[in-house]
């Protein structure tokens, strides 16, 4: 039937094996875009997390729910890491900012979207389908579309140029074992720290939004309703950020943010007004999607163009692995202590994220890739 009740640790499983396919699509995949290109690994991914979510939509037991989560993710990982790699390569460096500010604005619009097809559908079965189904295909459908739109943009110059000099022995084909020597390797320990953490954040929140406020009384109804009127804000933290992204060094972008995930997190946690529930949940989606778009262009630009999606990925990977085991922490913290010791735990996360990008981080600014990449 199209009600299925899950318990929070039911909820961190689904969430931790769609995430884990996501974690090995970046960290196994993800280098693919490095030796095929950027136009055909996008498009082949793409169309991958499409169909396995078509198929996904049409499963009827846990098992292969899971499954087929796994292999949807799977492609998400891998597109991810072209979209990064590929807009950090085809815009110049006065815009790089504000090119990944509107895809990430685009991206964030489909977050209210589904917060309101989800209210809306998944308590009825329209033609005798569950509506948490449609919901499943109306995302497929629209990563279809968005293939259609993207098909006419170019491959990335810098790549091939960088495989016309492997071709002619001027360069070598880039390795894994670049990302640890000379000055990547503080930038490849800053960004596995960082993405270890700030998952906590973005994912703690985001994913369990309707089980947190669940928790502070509030019923699943309206626990639906506020979910959407909260996600409506997930497109406005890249709309700023397409203001700052090219003002602000990148670096300080993503420590602000990150402090205030944490500082508007334990207030979240210590209140039970509606009123104030809504406005702190905003402020944490502004917040948490300010500081996604500023590091998806930030660790783009830390490494040269032979390497760059291939270490892209391999960071990338920490920020799903660490989604796995923090939804099982927080499914813990949350049964046992409740909501306000979340956002605690939450804000100490933020705090690591805040250090190891301020001390660690380089800039970036209005700088090209090439210089960047000395």
């Amino acid at each position: 039937g199209s009600g299925i009740e899950m318990n929070p640790a039911q909820i961190g499983v689904a969430a931790a094996i769609y995430i884990t396919g996501a974690c090995l699509g970046a960290l196994f995949f993800g280098h693919l875009t490095d030796r095929f290109g950027r136009r055909i690994i996008f498009t082949v991914s793409l169309l991958w997390y499409s169909a396995s979510c078509v198929v996904l939509a049409f499963q009827n037991d846990a098992t292969h729910l899971d499954l087929w989560r796994f292999i949807a993710g799977v492609g998400l990982g891998v597109e991810m890491v072209t979209i990064d790699t590929y807009i950090a390569e085809l815009m110049p460096h006065a815009q790089r900012g504000r090119a990944f500010a509107l895809n990430y604005t685009l991206q964030f619009c489909a977050v209210p979207i589904v917060a309101l097809l989800a209210w809306q559908l998944v308590p009825i079965a329209p033609f005798g389908i569950d509506g948490w189904r449609w919901v499943i295909l109306i995302g497929a459908a629209g990563a279809l579309g968005a293939w259609f739109l993207r098909r006419g943009i170019p491959e990335s110059a810098r790549w091939l140029e960088s495989r016309r000099r492997a071709a002619l022995q001027e360069d070598t084909r880039g390795s894994f074992g670049e990302i640890w020597r000379g000055p990547y390797l503080k930038r490849t320990i800053m960004l596995i720290l960082f993405h270890i953490f700030q998952t906590v954040g973005y994912y703690g929140f985001s994913n369990w939004v309707p089980t947190l406020l669940i928790s502070q009384g509030i019923n699943v109804t309206t626990s639906l309703r506020y979910t959407f009127i909260i996600a409506i804000a997930a497109p406005f933290g890249p709309m700023l950020g397409s203001l700052l992204a090219d003002r602000i060094e990148r670096k300080w972008l993503i420590v602000g943010s990150a402090a205030g995930v944490a500082i508007f997190g334990v207030l979240f946690g210590f209140a039970s007004q509606g009123f104030a529930l809504i406005a702190l949940g905003a402020a944490i989606t502004l917040c948490n999607n300010l500081m996604s778009l500023a590091f998806h262009a930030y660790q783009a630009e830390l490494y040269p163009t032979r390497i760059r999606a291939r270490a892209v990925g391999f960071v990338y990977s920490f920020s799903r692995l660490s989604a796995v085991f923090s939804a099982f922490v927080i499914a813990f913290i949350l049964h046992d202590f409740g909501v306000g010791p979340v956002f605690l735990f939450i804000a100490g996360c933020m705090a690591v994220v805040t250090v190891a990008v301020g001390i660690l981080g380089p800039k970036t600014n209005n700088m090209a890739l090439e210089t960047i990449s000395e």
